[in-house]
């Protein structure tokens, strides 16, 4: 690993909980907006991407994420775009690693393409991650490449091989996409959990314009479910892992499959999350075009009483839910930021 952070411990305060009596503890963090894909469900193909200059540095990152920690969040994940074509950035999960062992934090976890795992699955399990999300929505390499515009789908599956060599758990997500995987759903599924590997299948966000229509990708999980329930025997799990994911055992593979439905379930009843991205602008809710900018306080002053008091601000203004929709007849995204920008 390169480098070192200095150990921003800041003293513990408050719990932050929403004007709906929700208790944030789970904060997710994109380090970067950039990716070394361009999956068309999420990117536009000629993505300009957001000058070095305007992310926040290492160490920022370090510092922004203890100080939610000290507020309380025990759940931490680190995102993208891909977060491990970030420079350095194992410096900033082994800094932040202190956290576990201190015991002020629970989990600290993130959500990759899998293209670097290979390189770095062995440093994560020694910087205290036990278990990572990757993204891959099909095991056939042409559609892989047609998803990704340029990806290599086995460079993806030796860094998933990696993580589990690591002794990382590792959990698959896959994103629903009309004619293009819901055919292949149930393979996926199947070699996921051979590999004693969870599989969560999404529904496609309208976030970000990526130059074609949403509703040529769109597929709702209740009819895949209902597909998925003529051929399997599924069971449904009464769990909460502190996401928006529901969960089935599959009777015939003995895995579990999540599914995450923000166009056709709303999930934020029991909603404990908040979004941080990489130029350190809060986001409350995913579905949402609120912002609260955490990058002016922390500026600031080198102390955190006005980083403190911007994020009580900004918890004290969370939604209830969010508002998802595909528009139809503008065929417009309903929130203007690209998923990259806010992070998985």
């Amino acid at each position: 690993m390169t480098g070192s952070l200095p150990n921003f411990l800041p003293s513990t305060t408050s719990a932050m909980t929403d004007p709906f009596g929700r208790t944030i503890k789970y904060l997710r963090v994109s380090v970067t907006d950039r990716c070394d894909l361009r999956c068309f469900y999420c990117m536009s193909e000629d993505m300009t991407f957001l000058p070095k200059s305007d992310l926040l540095s290492l160490e920022e990152l370090d510092r922004l994420c203890s100080a939610f920690i000290a507020k309380g969040v025990r759940k931490l994940r680190l995102t993208g775009g891909e977060p491990l074509v970030r420079r350095n950035v194992m410096s900033l999960v082994h800094s932040l690693s202190r956290h576990l062992d201190t015991g002020a934090l629970d989990e600290l976890t993130l959500t990759t393409n899998g293209s670097q795992l290979e390189k770095f699955a062995a440093d994560l399990k020694d910087c205290g991650v036990r278990r990572i999300n990757v993204s891959l929505d099909t095991l056939d390499a042409a559609k892989f490449r047609t998803i990704t515009r340029w990806g290599d789908l086995d460079k993806v599956l030796r860094g998933i091989e990696a993580a589990r060599t690591a002794g990382l758990r590792v959990k698959i997500n896959a994103v629903a996409l009309k004619n293009m995987n819901e055919d292949e759903i149930p393979s996926l599924m199947e070699w996921a959990h051979s590999k004693d590997m969870d599989l969560t299948l999404i529904e496609v966000m309208p976030m970000g314009e990526i130059g074609e229509g949403r509703i040529d990708q769109y597929v709702p999980l209740s009819m895949l479910r209902a597909r998925l329930a003529a051929r399997y025997t599924l069971t449904d799990l009464d769990e909460d892992t502190g996401g928006p994911a529901r969960y089935v055992r599959v009777s015939e593979t003995g895995g579990k499959l999540g599914f995450i439905t923000p166009m056709t379930h709303n999930f934020c009843e029991s909603c404990n999350r908040v979004r941080i991205t990489c130029t350190g602008t809060l986001h409350t809710c995913l579905g949402h075009e609120d912002a609260s900018d955490l990058r002016k306080p922390l500026r600031a002053s080198p102390d955190n009483d006005l980083l403190s008091a911007a994020i009580d601000r900004a918890i004290g203004l969370k939604p209830k839910g969010h508002d998802f929709i595909i528009d139809r007849r503008h065929n417009r995204p309903s929130v203007s930021r690209h998923m990259s920008v806010t992070g998985g």
